[in-house]
């Protein structure tokens, strides 16, 4: 993976940073796994806007992705390696002996021809899946289940890796991207390496556009509203618009807004990094 400096041709090249792509082996994706991605533009049912600044884009289909890996045994040879609009990671399509073809999220170093599995007892090589009891102590995993059976939720994006810490009883310690460590159940599947495209934080959009194209409307900041509109709005001249909170008063910048009686709070050893 690498990542690119455009020569500055015109005024938007000028601080472009654009992705190698050096991983992706075809721009072509597999049409029985593409699905139909209708856009909202953040408006709801009845037509009100209730998200702000989203609308516009490039028209995107959807890549139907495997994060159950609930084929166990099974060997899959790695197809290719592709881009997929609708996340920052990049995915491989997997062929299965028996013809059947699947979208996973490629961990870092996954190569064209190579050979995953998932289920109980196979090895801990990047790019396959297993429970969190079966994987070694130290393992750098991603894509992790947080509930038996529900697919992958957590380290999904690009770069992203969490790390298995400890085992005790039926729960597993593992080190999240964020910092926090929690508890996760054992019986949960996570698949061994870090996700792809890791470069991904590097890039730099170079111009206003490229946001237009990823469905991004401009962001109107607060303190150049009117009061009626944000508790920052308003004042004489260039106010600085006084405590940094959100449209609905809530402070921002460190306050803190998680439930104290949340359920899962049990199971969070070290919170998240301030």
């Amino acid at each position: 993976m690498s990542v690119r400096k455009l020569k500055p041709v015109t005024p938007g090249q000028r601080f472009r940073v654009v992705n190698g792509y050096d991983a992706i082996t075809t721009d072509k994706p597999e049409k029985s796994l593409l699905a139909p991605k209708k856009r909202s533009g953040g408006r709801n049912a009845s037509g009100r806007m209730t998200m702000r600044y989203k609308g516009g884009g490039h028209k995107k289909r959807y890549r139907i992705i495997d994060f159950k890996r609930d084929r166990h045994g099974i060997p899959a040879t790695v197809s290719t390696i592709e881009y997929d609009p609708n996340r920052s990671a990049f995915i491989a399509l997997v062929s299965y002996q028996d013809g059947e073809k699947r979208y996973v999220i490629a961990q870092n170093g996954l190569k064209v021809g190579q050979n995953i599995v998932s289920g109980e007892s196979v090895a801990p090589e990047v790019g396959n899946a297993m429970k969190l009891a079966n994987i070694p102590l130290g393992t750098v995993i991603s894509c992790i289940e947080l509930h038996p059976g529900q697919g992958a939720v957590l380290a999904r994006s690009a770069g992203a890796f969490a790390q298995l810490m400890a085992r005790d009883g039926k729960y597993a310690t593992v080190k999240l991207p964020s910092g926090e460590t929690r508890m996760i159940l054992q019986q949960c599947m996570a698949t061994v390496g870090a996700v792809s495209n890791s470069d991904h934080q590097l890039i730099v959009g170079g111009k206003a556009g490229r946001s237009r194209w990823l469905g991004r409307r401009p962001r109107t900041r607060p303190v150049a509203m009117n009061p009626v509109d944000h508790p920052m709005g308003g004042g004489e001249g260039r106010a600085s618009g006084g405590h940094p909170r959100s449209r609905n008063g809530i402070p921002a910048k460190g306050y803190r807004t998680r439930d104290k009686n949340k359920a899962s709070s049990q199971f969070i050893i070290e919170r998240r990094k301030k």
